[in-house]
């Protein structure tokens, strides 16, 4: 373990076509762990990771398990290196991947895991119906007045609270265009969308991670 270092593993979002290549062409280790990713997602996780294609990449049912597995890779080689974190975390689905990184779940376990949350989410809002919007600057009681004024024509709501001044807005893509054209918010927050795929995702944490209640109690949506 190196004191005072701390790995904070990616969430959905940092993936792009050819993640991972290079520790797959180079090193056995990595190609064992696309290998091992791909028995349990019954499809060639490798391809889909340096090949694409990006739409399908970019689809949160892929996007979950590809991203997790690189991650992984990349924290399995960082660690034979030598650098072992004191700490580690993870944004959103990173949070798993920092399960895996501290011997929480095992990796084929959380491979498996998101998924479902990846389907789950992906079943909650159809592709193209849902947007997320970032937004910079606004204190957050702002950017919850500017959401509820829009909520009357749909769903747009913040979803997650990233930092002071950074917040994130999620609902129908129309509203959340209509709220982002404003030349003010850039948010973080859960959309009302999302709650039946945290409900499934909270069923399905349960069943797996008994040492790890923060990782389905923490979630922000009410049912």
């Amino acid at each position: 373990m190196t004191p005072g270092v701390a790995f904070v593993f990616p969430g959905q979002g940092s993936q792009a076509v050819g993640m991972g290549q290079e520790f797959y062409d180079f090193e056995p280790e990595a190609r064992a762990l696309f290998e091992q990713a791909g028995q349990v997602l019954g499809y060639n996780v490798a391809t889909l990771c340096f090949k694409g294609p990006a739409e399908q990449l970019n689809l949160t049912e892929y996007t979950q398990p590809a991203l997790l597995t690189a991650s992984v890779v990349a924290f399995r080689l960082l660690e034979r290196a030598g650098l072992r974190p004191s700490t580690v975390a993870g944004h959103s689905l990173g949070e798993y991947t920092a399960v895996v990184a501290a011997g929480g779940l095992a990796f084929p376990d959380a491979v498996a895991l998101v998924r479902k949350r990846g389907r789950y989410m992906q079943d909650a809002v159809e592709a193209g119906r849902g947007l997320v919007c970032a937004i910079l600057g606004l204190e957050r009681t702002v950017v919850a007045e500017v959401c509820r004024s829009a909520s009357a024509l749909g769903v747009v709501a913040p979803a997650n609270f990233n930092a002071p001044g950074q917040i994130v807005i999620a609902g129908e893509k129309a509203r959340s265009r209509r709220r982002r054209a404003k030349p003010r918010p850039r948010a973080a927050a859960r959309s009302s969308l999302c709650r039946s795929a945290c409900r499934c995702t909270r069923r399905s944490c349960r069943r797996r991670l008994h040492d790890w209640p923060w990782m389905w109690t923490g979630c922000r949506c009410r049912t």
